[in-house]
């Protein structure tokens, strides 16, 4: 994050200079446009009168040529001083960035056309995430990536609400979610009943004469009375100050414009869980993964080369060291061997030992020594076949 600060700190810089050139350059040349107009009409009278050129005319010629040429050479000094700018830009993205990043990806990890069909798809998934239709259609045209009707369709409903939700348009959101109130029970949802308070709160913006119409859509929340009672309890008592205005009210907080980017999150939420999506694409969980594991695979691919360990590591399906991502990429319960640093699989999966230490069941065969083992961690010695496998 430092280096793209200060990879943006340079950039600031030079649109900076940029535009203080651009204006400085306006200024100049209106200037001179306004002198040589000024100049043109003064010849032009002394054509029509038809008398010779005065000695003051021509010096005021000569200095508004000087002038030209000095304002035109600044200018160009000016503009010779920003490509240095632009320069150091270029500089100081070599200098906070690796360029040779493809040094960590072995050769031709993406050239099958099977691969690249998975990019495309999985960009095309992002795509459709974002709302980008246009570009997701033209995508696959060119990659010649046929898409399933089906494939594109959630998508296409989930944004067509979210565009509803972005205008304040509660009607497409409270369809859908009426169309999936048994499903969004089992999840223990609030959504349906959020979007009929956020409904019944827009009427009551409305003022006095939207109390009726108010009044009556209050039996919407008949069916979430006992989960949402104080809720419930809170929009009736704000009717009491309907006339007065709710805005003037200790129930002001209930006009607070946060409410509709809230309900727009957990509509996301809620709808991708039921279509089985996850609520950012996996390009971008991708990524940013790879934002945060490539200085480290960098780092430790330029001490393997210093120190020229060849087959340390082989660009299959491990790495060299483990890579904390954070909680936010922690999606299922993962057990990398700390003896063989190798992740844990079906076929070698974690094993503990009676001393209560954890490895893998390859590295406790090779830690085997005349049918006893010793623990790694600790002095004591066991029965291999004490060691007890580990379901996470």
């Amino acid at each position: 994050m430092e280096r793209c600060v200060g990879v943006e700190w340079e950039l600031e810089k030079v649109l900076q200079r940029f535009l203080s050139y651009g204006e400085s350059s306006e200024r100049s040349l209106d200037q001179l446009l306004r002198s040589v107009t000024e100049l043109r009409e003064e010849l032009s009278n002394a054509a029509l009168q038809e008398v010779p050129l005065s000695p003051a005319l021509s010096l005021m010629m000569s200095q508004r040529c000087r002038k030209i040429r000095e304002t035109v050479q600044r200018l160009a000094s000016d503009h010779k001083d920003i490509h240095s700018s632009v320069s150091r830009v270029g500089k100081a993205i070599d200098r906070n960035f690796e360029s040779e990043a493809c040094a960590v990806v072995s050769n031709g990890a993406w050239e099958s056309r099977e691969k690249q069909q998975l990019i495309h798809s999985a960009i095309m998934e992002h795509l459709y995430q974002q709302g980008l239709l246009n570009v997701a259609e033209e995508l696959s045209q060119e990659s010649a990536l046929r898409v399933d009707t089906s494939f594109k369709q959630p998508f296409l409903e989930l944004n067509r609400i979210l565009d509803a939700l972005q205008t304040q348009d509660l009607r497409p959101a409270l369809e859908w979610a009426i169309a999936n109130r048994q499903r969004l029970r089992e999840l223990n949802s609030s959504l349906e009943f959020r979007l009929h308070r956020l409904h019944f709160i827009s009427l009551l913006s409305g003022g006095p004469h939207k109390q009726l119409e108010a009044l009556t859509y209050a039996r919407q929340f008949q069916p979430f009375a006992q989960l949402h009672k104080q809720d419930i309890q809170v929009m009736m008592g704000s009717l009491v100050y309907l006339r007065h205005g709710i805005v003037n009210s200790p129930y002001s907080h209930l006009l607070e414009m946060e409410q509709w980017a809230d309900i727009s999150e957990q509509f996301t939420h809620d709808a991708c869980s039921l279509l089985g999506l996850s609520v950012e694409s996996p390009l971008s969980v991708g990524f940013a993964s790879g934002c945060i594991a490539l200085p480290v695979l960098m780092n430790i691919k330029a001490v393997i080369e210093q120190r020229q360990c060849t087959g340390v590591w082989s660009h299959k399906d491990e790495l060299p060291i483990e890579i904390d991502l954070g909680k936010k990429c922690g999606y299922h319960s993962v057990f990398a061997c700390p003896i063989l640093r190798q992740q844990t699989s079906d076929s070698n999966p974690p094993i503990k030992l009676v001393c209560g230490h954890v490895i893998s069941r390859d590295a406790l065969n090779k830690l085997i020594n005349g049918g006893k083992l010793k623990c790694p961690y600790c002095p004591m010695e066991q029965n291999p076949a004490d060691g007890k496998r580990i379901i996470f």
